[in-house]
């Protein structure tokens, strides 16, 4: 029976197995797809259809540098267990090591091209094949390159756990490197957003404004005395209050900054609500959006890279922008940061939580 390229994409889209796999299965059951897959799953390449449906959070991030490249890639596996095993570990390796010279921009593109190691299979038919042979999913999950004139570093950290890859514009000194590589850690601990404020749009930075606003108005008690005075008296005024809050105010009303200790959830609510409707007013005062500006202030240092405080600082205060003016110096050269990734392991992935209770029953036919 002569097999066809319908039939052999059919058997792999039911099993998961490698197009030359599925094919020669079918070459020897004359084309009958349940003896295929019977084929298939005895010699182990139809079992990754059964794991594929299993929460693959765990594995590592691994990183590969070499002549003005770099790639960084996060490869699942089920269990902490198997991203230890050095099978799994050789794996990934060889999969950072293909992505320095792949063309593909994204996952799907990766996976269907050819394996370097054997280019009669695709990246997606030896995944496959790791997954029988390991005995749990694995997911080629994320990617990126970085290509360079200047200096790239790269730092993985906790065995895989967390992995970083820098680029700067600067001189290809040892010493340069050596302190690009402490940047590369200082991103993997403090895990900024962005180099700098100027990388934030004027969208996403109206966007912090806005909640820093909201956040502001649902906190009453950490506003301003002036701007809190005032609500406080609108909500007596207007009789917002009960009785009771109102007297509790009263003979609270000396000390604002305890105040809210004693009244009800529900007098708060009140406050928050009349915030909330005078916000346009309430913006107009020059101490609120003094208060605002430095929360932002706050917020924007702990997410951009240059205003971080340097991990390593000597005086626990010098920025990570005051320490690479250092370095410049010392270099004779400007190093300035490009871009960076940090990739931390499962991050957005649901964790798999084992049931044995559960486990215990299904076993005992419960």
């Amino acid at each position: 029976m002569q097999i066809t390229a319908a039939m052999v994409k059919e058997l792999r889209e039911l099993t998961g197995a490698g197009v030359m796999a599925c094919k020669k299965a079918l070459v020897e059951t004359d084309g009958n797809q349940e003896e295929a897959i019977e084929i298939l799953r005895k010699k182990g390449e139809a079992t990754a259809v059964k794991k594929s449906g299993r929460i693959a959070a765990e594995g590592i991030v691994y990183t590969a540098v070499k002549d003005g490249k770099a790639a960084i890639v996060e490869v699942n596996s089920e269990t902490d267990f198997v991203a230890k095993n050095e099978k799994f570990q050789t794996f990934v390796g060889q999969v950072a090591d293909q992505i320095l010279t792949t063309s593909a921009t994204d996952i799907d593109a990766f996976l269907a091209e050819s394996w370097a190691l054997d280019t009669t299979k695709t990246v997606k038919d030896e995944l496959v094949s790791q997954i029988a042979v390991i005995g749990e999913n694995m997911n080629i999950r994320r990617f990126e390159k970085i290509e360079s004139d200047g200096v790239i570093a790269s730092y993985i950290h906790a065995g895989g756990k967390i992995g970083v890859l820098v680029e700067a514009d600067a001189p290809n000194t040892d010493d340069v490197n050596a302190a690009i590589k402490t940047i590369a850690m200082q991103i993997a601990a403090m895990n900024p957003q962005y180099v700098s404020r100027n990388d934030i749009s004027a969208d996403e930075l109206a966007k912090i404004k806005e909640i820093t606003i909201d956040s502001a108005l649902n906190e009453p008690e950490t506003l301003p005395k002036p701007v809190l005075m005032n609500l406080l008296t609108k909500a007596v005024d207007t009789k917002a209050w009960s009785d009771e809050d109102i007297a509790i105010y009263e003979e609270k009303k000396s000390n604002l900054n305890y105040l809210f200790n004693f009244l009800s959830k529900e007098a708060k609510a009140a406050v928050v609500e009349i915030a909330l409707n005078d916000k346009a007013e309430i913006l107009e005062n020059k101490i609120f959006n003094g208060l605002v500006e430095g929360r932002i202030s706050k917020q924007l240092k702990d997410i951009c890279l240059l205003d971080q405080t340097y991990v390593m600082a000597a005086d626990g205060k010098q920025s990570v922008a005051k320490y690479l003016e250092e370095v410049s110096k010392e270099a004779g050269a400007t190093v300035a940061l490009k871009k960076f990734v940090r990739f931390e392991t499962g991050e957005g992935l649901e964790k798999k939580e084992d049931d044995f209770a559960a486990e215990v029953a299904a076993q005992a036919g419960m």
